[in-house]
């Protein structure tokens, strides 16, 4: 399975209060959003989580699902570390 790669990880805080992790591909992002998520419901989501799918499948860039699993984040009000 092509786990679609990242060139830049993203590191965001978990749901622990200072606990963080980072994040590399696309796979990692699908199951963060899947299974860790603080927000269940979202337009940013629902898309992220359509692009994130797609990569897997091989039918998108991994870019694009980055961009989205960020936008989510702000969605969601997750804090990224820069």
């Amino acid at each position: 399975m092509n786990k679609g790669e990242w060139a830049e990880p993203i590191t965001f805080e978990t749901h622990k209060l200072g606990a963080y992790l980072t994040i590399s591909s696309t796979a990692e992002a699908a199951r963060v959003l899947l299974d860790y998520w603080p927000a269940k419901h979202g337009k940013a989501l629902k898309r992220a989580k359509a692009t994130c799918l797609a990569v897997l499948q091989g039918n998108g860039n991994p870019e694009i699902a980055r961009k989205a699993f960020l936008t989510a984040a702000e969605e969601a009000g997750v804090l990224i570390r820069d």
